[in-house]
C-alpha cells in the first residue's frame, strides 16, 4: 500500500503565506512526476504545480511568480511554498504522485485526502 500524507493547510490572510508538504510512504520502487493539484467549490480540479523527479517543473499561470514546488527525493516529499496569497486560491489542495509500487512493475497514480487552504481578504 503507498499514502501520501499531506500538511500544512490552514487559514491564512490575503498575503500572506503557507507551505504545504506531502509525504509519500509506502512499497514504492520509484517516484516519477509529484504535484500539487486543487479544487474550490463548485470548480473542477485543476494542476497547480508540478515537478519532475530530475527537477523541471510546471506551473499554472495563476500561480507563476507566487508558487514554488520542490521536492525531496530521499525523503520521497513535496513541497509547496505560497506567497502573496489571494482569496482565489482558497481550496483543498491534493499532493499526487506518479509513481512505480512494489517491485517496480505496478505504475500508480496516487492521491493524497487533501488539505483546505482558505485565504481572507
Amino acid at each position: 500500500q503507498v499514502q501520501l500524507v499531506e500538511s500544512g493547510g490552514g487559514l491564512v490572510q490575503a498575503g500572506g503565506s503557507l507551505r504545504l508538504s506531502c509525504a509519500a510512504s509506502g512499497s514504492i520502487f520509484s517516484i516519477n512526476a509529484m504535484g500539487w493539484y486543487r479544487q474550490a467549490p463548485g470548480k473542477q480540479r485543476e494542476l497547480v504545480a508540478a515537478i519532475t523527479s530530475g527537477g523541471s517543473t510546471n506551473y499554472a499561470d495563476s500561480v507563476k511568480g507566487r508558487f514554488t514546488i520542490s521536492r525531496d527525493n530521499a525523503k520521497n516529499t513535496v513541497y509547496l511554498q505560497m506567497n502573496s496569497l489571494k482569496p482565489e486560491d482558497t481550496a483543498v489542495y491534493y499532493c499526487n504522485a506518479d509513481l512505480l509500487q512494489g517491485w517496480g512493475m505496478d505504475a500508480l497514480d496516487a492521491w493524497g485526502q487533501g488539505t483546505l487552504v482558505t485565504v481572507s481578504s
